[in-house]
């Protein structure tokens, strides 16, 4: 123990040790160290962990600014779909591991890196990074604060970890707290939208002044620039166009899910594909690879697929407001042997294809290449190919109605020519919210252009697709989760499945292992030797079974093991007296009655994130639900099981 030193008299203070006493400059130390901690008190007084959200979405911006500018500023990562179960109540271990952020990182750069080749992007592993170290800015904040693990506060900072890794991937703080919402959780706190608002905010502000320090822009832009004509940008009968546009997205998207979904089912139970993915992942890769770079070769077929470009060039050139078939009619221009920034869209221009020709080559291609490319085992994301199919989709009806509309469409007298670039974006927000099943894909579209003249017919187009996509498929990200074999609860879609009529005593499960007060303690050894159930519903007598609390079975096996080993067979030793003795037990603070409807019970576990309840009658335990039992009465009232 050091020895204490008094200060001089007259001075105030505490002692100090000669250790301290004796060190260099022990006032300035000291005044250095009360400073400090007055900063703390007054910067925690306004709550600890706003601090460490801002600095979570400076921290991921800088992390995406260095992979774009390393990469050559792509700006395209999956999963998305584990987290969305970690937030259903799931616990994934090793998921949110530190360990795996530098190892993502490099992984995803390795994607980006090949280009248009696997045409795959980064939103979904990016989110996974956001995620990890907002782990870990939690347990520092837990351990500089000093207070015990907090589950709902983990929660929070997931859930703005989401929006921070949207944001600052595409710069969009609004969409991507929008699209976090709908994708990540089915009902959502405003006190987590609050967060997410402000920790996106700070991530897409950094990265898009990144941009401006950089000298790569003036000021802060949107990331795709569009010269749409904002006096008429569309005339009022297009809006019946833009209706069929989101409706061949939304049909084209139910194909897509159905596609994808069937062949990721099929690579994993194949004998052949299957052992080759559980043995030597990277041959198969390598194979996969092979088969899209050679396809997607420039001199070869390549040059019908507009391969040179990269994904933001792609968006770029599609945005176009020009038609291309009508500049095309009266001149044939050449295909440049280096990519000429100035016209990307000679791109798609080929004498003997057509831009008709390129286009529809370019969709059917990249619909079964990017299929293929899910099934690569490498960090990747999915949405910015989706987009771009999208705008693709809406590009060639776009053009098409050029040729058939060379004039315009004469409304009010006055007659504006077709700007297929509208009809681009607005396909882009419509398949790509479709497959996600999210309608802020919208407002994204505008956040990337920077304009919002398209508003009223993009967000019809975008409603249109999701009214046929949510009716006939699950998401892509529900879909991913199907194939993977994660825990999940299914929705309760359309209101002729009768739910409401289903009460919870129909389907729940009735062999439930109860543990009464009164049972000898032979008996409760039995018990837990002959079951692995995580808990007991305890009750207060074998006779009554009234529900009156759980028991852990990890706590009472190690009760049982402190208690003395002398339990003769005569010995009349209760459960009792080990719940006197210390075991802990958890009061029962929600439950469902028998009489409890399918309907209520699925909106509880959604509300609630839970795994199971227990079922009671009179306060009697009569069984338990759990989402094994929810999924299969759900899937015999949307597939009634054929009569015996």
């Amino acid at each position: 123990m050091e020895e204490l030193v008094g200060l001089r008299e007259g001075s105030s203070g505490d002692p100090v040790t000669l250790r301290e006493l004796w060190g260099p400059c022990p006032r300035i130390r000291r005044g250095v160290r009360g400073g400090l901690e007055w900063l703390k008190q007054k910067l925690f007084r306004l709550g600890e962990d706003w601090y460490f959200l801002m600095t979570l979405g400076v921290l991921m911006a800088l992390v995406s600014y260095a992979m774009n500018f390393a990469i050559g500023r792509v700006v395209r990562g999956s999963g998305i779909p584990e987290l969305k179960t970690m937030l259903a109540g799931v616990i994934l271990e090793d998921y949110l591991d530190i360990k795996n952020f530098g190892a993502k990182v490099v992984g995803l750069s390795c994607t980006l890196a090949t280009g248009s080749t696997l045409f795959l992007g980064k939103v979904g592993p990016f989110v996974h990074l956001s995620v990890m170290m907002a782990a870990y800015l939690g347990r520092v904040r837990t351990t500089t604060v000093g207070e015990p693990e907090n589950k709902s506060k983990q929660n929070e900072m997931l859930v703005a970890a989401a929006a921070v890794g949207v944001a600052t991937v595409f710069g969009a703080p609004f969409s991507g707290v929008l699209f976090s919402i709908e994708v990540m959780s089915s009902h959502f706190s405003v006190w987590d939208y609050w967060r997410g608002f402000f920790a996106a905010t700070c991530g897409a502000f950094m990265f898009r002044l990144l941009a401006v320090f950089n000298s790569e822009q003036e000021t802060i832009t949107s990331l795709y620039k569009t010269s749409f004509r904002v006096d008429v940008p569309f005339d009022l009968p297009e809006i019946f166009f833009f209706v069929a546009l989101g409706g061949i997205c939304g049909v084209l998207s139910c194909a897509y899910l159905f596609c994808q979904r069937t062949f990721l089912s099929f690579i994993k139970t194949n004998r052949f594909s299957s052992k080759l993915l559980a043995t030597s992942k990277p041959v198969y890769s390598a194979l996969a690879t092979l088969v899209l770079a050679s396809i997607t070769y420039p001199p070869g077929v390549g040059r019908f697929l507009a391969s040179r470009l990269s994904m933001k060039q792609h968006l770029d050139s599609l945005f176009d407001n020009h038609s291309w078939v009508l500049m095309t009619w009266n001149s044939s221009p050449p295909w440049p042997e280096e990519l000429d920034p100035q016209h990307l869209w000679w791109e798609w221009y080929h004498p003997r294809f057509t831009i008709f020709g390129t286009l529809a080559f370019f969709l059917v291609m990249k619909f079964w290449m990017l299929i293929l490319a899910t099934t690569i085992p490498m960090p990747a994301g999915y949405f910015m190919p989706i987009f771009i199919l999208g705008a693709a989709i809406g590009r060639l009806l776009g053009e098409a109605l050029a040729v058939a509309f060379p004039e315009g469409i004469v409304a009010g007298g006055v007659t504006n020519p077709i700007m297929p670039g509208g009809y681009a974006l607005a396909g882009a927000a419509a398949f790509s919210g479709a497959v996600t099943h999210t309608i802020s894909t919208a407002l994204l579209a505008f956040e990337l252009t920077g304009q919002i003249v398209h508003a009223l017919p993009v967000l019809m187009a975008v409603l249109a697709a999701n009214a046929i996509a949510q009716s006939c498929q699950p998401s892509f990200y529900d879909g991913t989760i199907i194939v993977k074999k994660l825990p999940y609860l299914p929705r309760i879609l359309g209101r002729n499945i009768s739910s409401h009529c289903v009460r919870v005593e129909h389907f729940m499960n009735r062999s439930i292992t109860t543990l009464a007060k009164d049972t000898p303690l032979q008996e409760v050894v039995k018990v837990v030797t002959s079951t692995d159930v995580a808990e007991y519903p305890l009750v207060e007598s074998t006779e009554s079974q009234i529900l009156v609390g759980i028991v852990q079975r990890a706590q009472l096996v190690q009760a049982l093991q402190a208690e003395p080993a002398s339990w003769a067979p005569g010995h009349q030793q209760c459960l009792q007296d080990i719940l006197a003795g210390g075991c802990p037990t958890e009061p029962v603070t929600l439950t469902l009655f028998s009489e409890t409807t399918m309907h209520q019970a699925h909106n509880l576990f959604k509300l609630l994130n839970l795994q199971s309840l227990f079922v009671t009658s009179r306060g009697r335990a009569v069984g338990c639900v759990s989402w094994v039992e929810m999924k299969k009465a759900i899937s015999n009232l949307t597939n009634p099981p054929a009569p015996k």
